[in-house]
């Protein structure tokens, strides 16, 4: 049986949802000390966030306060890493996921393992696919492009390449790794990558707006 593969971030949910969550979970443990509402904390990262990128968002936060620390920011990001998210999947991965329930399904996905686990169970995804593949667990050089875990999938399902889908949305590494080797590729449209244009190289076999698209 045919074999498909998707990405995690803003593939089957809007990664920026997790980083919101992540800013709320930041202001709750900021607020006692700077003696502000965490509602306002929160909102206030959320908008640096939209306007500057998350790079300096808890350096920002705490310069505007005046309590920045290089340790307090160290506080920062650990809380983000380790908070629970609340996640919902996007409303065509739920239908998608629901329709190919019958096939066999993994996802494989690309950051720090103990973040991405979160993700996965926030998400209550262990139940509907055969394996979560999080690549940091294999080492950092075993990230996309690489095609160590897409590999895995093959072995562990006695398939070929031509026979494994993968659906991701980051044009960058997605496909670029896998395509020679004979996986087919799908490039969803959404995300920080919808409108990138990329070569023959790093582009999908097709592109599609919406996972409804999948049949």
């Amino acid at each position: 049986m045919p074999v498909l593969v998707f990405d995690l971030d803003d593939t089957l949910y809007p990664e920026l949802s997790y980083v919101h969550s992540g800013f709320r979970a930041v202001a709750d443990f900021l607020s006692p000390l700077l003696e502000v509402p965490a509602e306002t904390l929160a909102a206030g990262m959320i908008a640096d966030e939209a306007v500057q990128g998350r790079g300096q968002v808890f350096d920002n936060v705490l310069r505007q306060h005046g309590k920045w620390s290089k340790a307090l920011v160290a506080a920062c990001l650990r809380t983000y890493r380790q908070h629970r998210p609340t996640l919902s999947l996007y409303p065509d991965a739920e239908r998608c996921l629901t329709r190919f329930a019958d096939w066999p399904l993994y996802i494989v996905t690309d950051g720090h393992k103990e973040v991405q686990a979160r993700k996965v169970a926030a998400l209550h995804l262990a139940s509907r696919v055969r394996h979560a593949y999080l690549t940091n667990r294999y080492g950092r050089h075993r990230a996309k492009p690489d095609p160590h875990v897409f590999q895995l999938i093959c072995r562990r399902e006695g398939v070929t390449p031509e026979e494994v889908t993968y659906v991701g949305d980051n044009v960058r590494k997605d496909f670029v790794g896998i395509k020679p080797l004979g996986f087919k590729t799908v490039r969803i449209l959404r995300g920080n990558y919808a409108h990138y244009e990329a070569d023959a190289a790093h582009e999908a076999d097709r592109s599609i707006h919406s996972l409804d698209e999948l049949v």
